[in-house]
């Protein structure tokens, strides 16, 4: 059996070792679009501050690769799925057959339609890395479009390498999509005291020589700018190979697509409708497309979302629905320690949680909101977390 794994991120790396130790007769190849062996690309941070090197960050070394009985393939850009013939094709003319075809292909970063765009760097892989620390060893002032979690990294990684930092963000908080107001303006807050500046809301009309133009007609002076203003699935094998694409590639609970022979897994796939954003699930589903491949039973169930973050060492988690409308709220802040939490609750049931500063309750609330089981009363001391609130729990 030949089993082809396209992309060696983190969920391409976890399948293709799930399949070579279930699988030792079969031909497991990954295929890497970048000529490093998979490494932590969530830890991209410390590759940039310099307090970790690539090989304290890679996963799966050449060496432990080869030891596994998986044929490893880096530099190699996939051009086209042939489904008839059953071959993944390379931009050079390489030809790689298969039984069975894992797509991991990941996301790709979203250049915004902007003049000037075309000089930003994006913070995506190791040479978007390099170029950062390249324009940090000459210092000066830097700027970073966009306030989600890659944003706030990149800006407190080159402060870290000493320059002056401005984040643009066009909402009023960063990272509105874990935090709520309350968490994202204490984060903001921490960020700035360690010397990170906020223009926000704010919206970026173009980037220029001296910088990065706000539609105000201000000028964010920037010798570099970073641009981190999201990510899209990469799908465009699948959608030319004639697959099931919506937002990702369709897939089903064992990750199938819509050809039998490919599984598609991680950020370019779209499970009921969802496309995850996180590491864990995209093991996860690493995992079902593994077994499902091996001849097992196989079934990808997701859980609710949760995040747990540590921004410029600042934690911050969430979980379930996010400021939702028609949920009530619980809110403990102490303005002391800089802690604060906020649960939404809809009738008896918790549905969504934020924590900035102690994190160490989350499991708890994960619970609550994984199983939808009746908070107890009084409602009022979820809160304060489980120990207050005794056997009721």
């Amino acid at each position: 059996m030949k089993v082809v794994v396209v992309g060696a991120g983190p969920a391409g790396a976890r399948c293709a070792s799930l399949l070579a130790a279930r699988l030792p007769e079969a031909r497991v190849t990954l295929v890497g679009e970048e000529q490093a062996a998979p490494y932590d690309r969530v830890a991209l941070g410390k590759l940039l501050t310099g307090a970790a090197d690539l090989a304290t960050l890679t996963t799966h070394g050449h060496d432990a690769l080869a030891a596994a009985g998986i044929a490893f393939r880096p530099g190699l850009r996939i051009a086209r799925i042939d489904r008839t013939a059953r071959q993944v094709l390379g931009t050079q003319g390489e030809a790689l057959d298969y039984d069975a075809l894992v797509l991991a292909t990941g996301s790709r970063a979203v250049r915004l339609p902007l003049p000037g765009t075309e000089r930003a760097v994006l913070y995506r892989d190791l040479a978007d890395v390099a170029a950062m620390r390249a324009a940090a060893a000459e210092g000066g002032d830097a700027a970073v479009i966009g306030g989600g979690l890659l944003g706030l990294e990149a800006a407190a990684g080159l402060a870290a390498l000493g320059m002056a930092v401005t984040v643009v963000h066009p909402m009023g908080w960063p990272m509105e999509r874990q935090l709520d107001d309350g968490a994202g303006a204490r984060l903001a807050a921490r960020l700035g005291a360690q010397g990170i500046r906020f223009a926000m809301p704010a919206m970026t009309a173009g980037i220029e020589d001296g910088g990065v133009r706000l539609q105000d007609g201000s000028l964010i002076p920037a010798r570099i700018v970073v641009l981190a203003v999201g990510v899209r699935p990469e799908t465009t094998l699948a959608r030319e190979a004639g697959l099931a694409v919506v937002r990702g590639i369709v897939v089903d609970d064992a990750m199938r697509t819509d050809d039998p022979a490919i599984f598609a897994i991680g950020e370019c796939a779209e499970h009921a409708g969802v496309v995850c954003g996180l590491v864990a699930p995209a093991l996860a589903q690493a995992a079902a497309a593994a077994a499902g491949i091996a001849g097992e039973a196989a079934r990808y169930a997701p859980r609710p979302d949760a995040a747990a973050l540590k921004v410029s060492g600042i934690p911050v988690w969430s979980a379930g629905e996010i400021a939702a409308p028609d949920a009530e709220s619980l809110v403990l802040s102490c303005e002391e320690s800089g802690d604060y939490r906020r649960l939404w609750l809809r009738g008896n049931a918790l549905v969504g949680a934020v924590m900035f500063g102690e994190t160490g309750d989350s499991g708890f609330y994960l619970d609550f909101i994984s199983t939808g089981r009746p908070v107890p009363l009084p409602r009022a001391a979820m809160a304060l977390g489980p120990e207050f609130i005794g056997d009721a729990a």
